[in-house]
């Protein structure tokens, strides 16, 4: 072989051992963070080697947080409600929820309404000796249950007095997003994020296996599942009546309240989990449904792009939406 051509070889060897190294995927620790936000714990878990991206995301929650609490002192939501009917300028973030909590105000019916704390401000979920609340006053709040009377214009907000907005059905889906779009920023190409009910992804695990998601079985102990579903890559969200609520002479008292009477909502569905990719569309979503039963429910989903849910009922019954079976691991 001529001395050229040996050279050659040579050289193309070494592009090829280089570029193979360059195209193999660093092995990257896997790391957490843990916070406490939105009455929630979130885990933050992540496949990086800058663990710092992890603590920006929790920071961030709080950042959210305080914008949009409804009891956060100075918080856009607190200043809404304490307006007297005069108008307040919010920000970006607070503008870009409310306007999705009222388009599923309206495409619910009002199922899904923002507007609901008058009615959940009457009752104590928390209370180590939980009693029912005024009968006549929890119609009177419920009365006070609008979403159609918030007028937006811009960022510029405005409420009639005496109704107050809660974007507690809403909130943690759309800080969910938020954190998920910072890590993606940040570069980070593998995670799974835990907002309590709300779980998020950023791809899938660095093998190419699914992230698995459990459904939580509705009669047995917090961490058993019923289900399990697989997230490649975008949001699972499950309202249930087990996740907050009190006996009270032999009646369970859920948290998922009806914007009609300001009750727990009465029907035979006994959980809802949305498969989406945004997972402030699927939190108020799947109250909506919740709200609306096992059939309204259904017919709204059914109705939109790219969102998917399962039903399940006191019974246990399991109902799927047209392609949500996909989603399921057998």
């Amino acid at each position: 072989m001529k001395k050229t051509a040996k050279i050659s070889v040579i050289i193309l060897a070494a592009i090829m051992v280089l570029c193979t190294g360059c195209t193999a995927e660093k092995e990257l620790p896997k790391v957490s963070e843990v916070g406490f936000y939105l009455d929630t714990v979130i885990t933050l878990t992540a496949y990086t080697d800058e663990p710092q991206v992890l603590k920006d995301g929790l920071e961030e929650c709080g950042r959210l947080e305080k914008l949009l609490s409804r009891t956060a002192e100075g918080s856009d939501i607190w200043r809404i409600n304490h307006a007297n009917g005069e108008t307040v300028e919010v920000s970006d973030e607070t503008a870009e929820v409310l306007r999705c909590a009222l388009e599923i105000g309206e495409r619910s019916g009002g199922a899904f309404d923002v507007t609901i704390a008058p009615a959940s401000v009457q009752w104590d979920f928390k209370s180590e000796t939980p009693a029912l609340p005024d009968a006549d006053k929890l119609a009177e709040a419920a009365d006070l249950v609008d979403y159609s009377k918030v007028e937006m214009e811009g960022n510029n907000v405005r409420l009639p007095a005496g109704m107050m907005i809660d974007l507690g059905g809403i909130a943690k889906g759309y800080i969910a997003d938020k954190v998920k779009g910072l890590l993606e920023s940040r570069g980070v190409k593998h995670a799974i994020l835990s907002f309590g009910g709300n779980i998020v992804a950023i791809g899938v695990k660095p093998d190419g296996s699914v992230w698995k998601v459990g459904i939580q079985d509705i009669d047995k102990p917090t961490g058993t599942h019923m289900l399990v579903a697989k997230n490649t890559g975008g949001s699972t969200v499950t309202s249930g009546t087990y996740e907050r609520g009190f006996e009270k002479d032999g009646v369970w008292y859920h948290h998922i309240l009806s914007p009609h009477t300001g009750w727990p909502v009465q029907n035979e569905l006994a959980s809802v989990t949305i498969f989406s990719e945004s997972s402030m569309y699927g939190d108020a979503l799947s109250t909506a449904a919740f709200v609306l039963g096992p059939e309204e429910g259904m017919k709204l989903i059914e109705s939109m792009d790219g969102v998917e849910a399962v039903f399940i009922t006191r019974d246990r019954r399991v109902t799927y939406s047209s392609g949500a079976e996909a989603y399921m691991i057998r």
